[in-house]
């Protein structure tokens, strides 16, 4: 059981992907990063050093490093000397990695706050992804969205990842989608991600037969294209149809739903 001011792998995981995650800041070393060069989902690698130079605004937070010992104690009780709540990651990377827990290599992370942009006039994939960069690679990362035939210039012009267009790393890839891709290159495979995935890729693809849930996402997303002009503002309230899509997928795919046996018609 974790003690005072520290949190299990377990319980930082499931915060992990919900809206209100904490920031994870990853205090290791060079040398014990380069020794383990992958970082729990989100993490921002900061020394720690830097921690009490930290411009941020207080928030909730969880350190990390190799062992949760005295890197992330003394970062997290100077975090909490300045308005935060922190706790420290139990165990530290080496009891995350030992519980089969995903981790991002490092050398696939872009810079934090990199943008990303696709074809304007989104649908499924190209909310789908956002959401899982948001929530599981970088939360400050900007999506653009732009005409279709500009989105390799403005990659090139802005320093943007492009995704979910022909010719780039994070697109289709034979059956799958750029949902996929992400998971696959970031190392975001976990049940919950791996059902979502599934029904994203029924969806995009017009293969309702993978999961039921398909046909219903297609729908969904089809309404919120025609709700919203603004693809940002499509976007936020797609983020939160995947939040609840994620919810299902870890807590409640099995359960189901019917009129109460018994009741008068």
């Amino acid at each position: 059981m974790p003690q005072y001011g520290q949190i299990s792998c377990a319980q930082a995981f499931r915060l992990i992907g919900t809206p209100d995650a904490p920031a994870i800041f990853d205090v290791r070393t060079d040398e014990d990063v380069a020794a383990l060069p992958r970082m729990i989902p989100t993490a921002r690698q900061i020394p720690h050093s830097a921690i009490a130079t930290l411009t941020d605004p207080p928030g909730s937070a969880i350190v990390v490093c190799t062992k949760g010992r005295k890197l992330s104690e003394g970062a997290a009780a100077m975090l909490r000397a300045r308005g935060w709540q922190a706790e420290v990651l139990e165990g530290g990377t080496l009891a995350w990695k030992a519980a089969g827990l995903p981790m991002v290599p490092v050398a696939t992370l872009p810079k934090r706050g990199t943008p990303w942009v696709t074809r304007h006039r989104p649908k499924i994939d190209r909310i789908a992804c956002p959401w899982l960069i948001r929530r599981f690679i970088d939360p400050t990362a900007p999506f653009l969205f732009v005409a279709p035939a500009e989105v390799a210039d403005v990659a090139d012009r802005f320093q943007a990842i492009p995704y979910d267009i022909e010719g780039v790393a994070f697109s289709h890839r034979g059956t799958d989608c750029s949902f996929d891709a992400l998971l696959d290159d970031f190392g975001l495979h976990t049940e919950a991600l791996d059902r979502i995935a599934l029904v994203i890729r029924g969806a995009d693809t017009d293969r309702h037969d993978l999961a039921p849930q398909a046909a219903g996402l297609l729908a969904l997303s089809v309404g919120l294209s025609r709700m919203f002009r603004d693809d940002l503002q499509q976007l936020g309230a797609g983020i939160a149809l995947y939040d609840a899509l994620y919810r299902w997928a870890r807590d409640g795919h099995e359960e189901g739903h019917d009129w109460p046996a018994g009741r008068p018609e």
